[in-house]
Formats: C-alpha cells, structure tokens, sequence
C-alpha cells in the first residue's frame, strides 16, 4: 500500500510518499512545494495543483490523506487554507486517487502518540519511524504524519474485520 500524505498551505504543501511493506514503512518521497508570497493566489494554487499532480502520477498513491479544515482566529488565514486544500482535493480527484481526511489532533496522535504534539515532537518521531537522516521540515513531516495515519486505521480495520 502506497499513501501519499499532504499538508495543504498556500505558501508552503508539505507531501511526502509511504509504502506500507510488511512491517516496515518505506519512505518514497517527501519534499514541500513552495510559493512566494509575492505570488497571487491563482499562480499559488495553480503551482500547488500542478506539483501535486505530477508527484501523484510520478508515485502512483492508493490513497490520499490529509488533514480537515482546521479552526482558525483569521478567517483569512483560515480561507486560505481552505483553498489550499481544495487544490490538493482536486488533484487528487482529478488523478483517481480516493482521499481520507483526518482531524490534526488525530493525525498527531496516531504518530506520535500525542494528540497535542508539538511540531518539534512531530519532526522527531517521523525522522524516528522512517530512519531519516535529518529532521524534515514541519510541512513535510505533518504530510508524512497524515499518511502514517492512514496506514494505521487501515490496519486497524483490517485486525478488527
């Protein structure tokens, strides 16, 4: 099983590819497609929704996670973020992949073991779980911390079924 994890933004999408091998979580690829605030949004959202779509056709994903909406004081900010995540959706309707959506608390929880983790802890135990070399940036890890909690519910569903 191949899950591509996103964590949508309108400056920085964090994704990150795993493969379920057995017992073993295979790192794919990861990285962060980024923008400049400079940018306007079309160009922002077209960059997100182009980049996203070549890593899935390049990957080839069974499944697509990523987090709910997230509350937010700034309905701005929070209207953004919206945005973003509606690229990453249709890009991943566009491509055929299904997509599961998680609440961060849960995301954070099924990596870490914490619901309330911080970015510091979330950094640590995905550098931990996938044997990486250096610490991955927020973005990236909270997109890899998505798909690993994927993995996990679908385990889960298989053990209890």
């Amino acid at each position: 099983m191949k899950v591509l994890g996103i964590d949508p933004g309108s400056l920085h999408t964090g994704y990150g590819v795993i493969e379920k091998d057995g017992q073993k979580l295979n790192l794919i690829e990861s990285g962060c497609i980024n923008n400049s605030a400079k940018d306007n949004y079309t160009e922002r959202y077209n960059h997100i929704y182009t980049g996203l779509t070549k890593i899935i056709q390049k990957t080839r994903p069974d499944v697509v996670a990523l987090e709910n909406v997230i509350y937010c004081n700034n309905s701005r900010v929070a209207i953004k973020l919206g945005e973003a995540r509606g690229v990453a959706i249709l890009a991943a309707a566009q491509s055929g992949v299904p997509i599961a959506e998680y609440a961060p608390k849960r995301i954070k929880q099924a990596a870490v073991g914490n619901g309330n983790a911080s970015k510091v802890q979330v950094q640590n135990m995905i550098r931990h779980l996938l044997q990486m070399n250096e610490l991955p940036p927020p973005d990236t890890a909270d997109a890899l911390a998505a798909a690993i909690c994927y993995i996990n519910d679908f385990l889960k569903h298989l053990v209890h079924n």
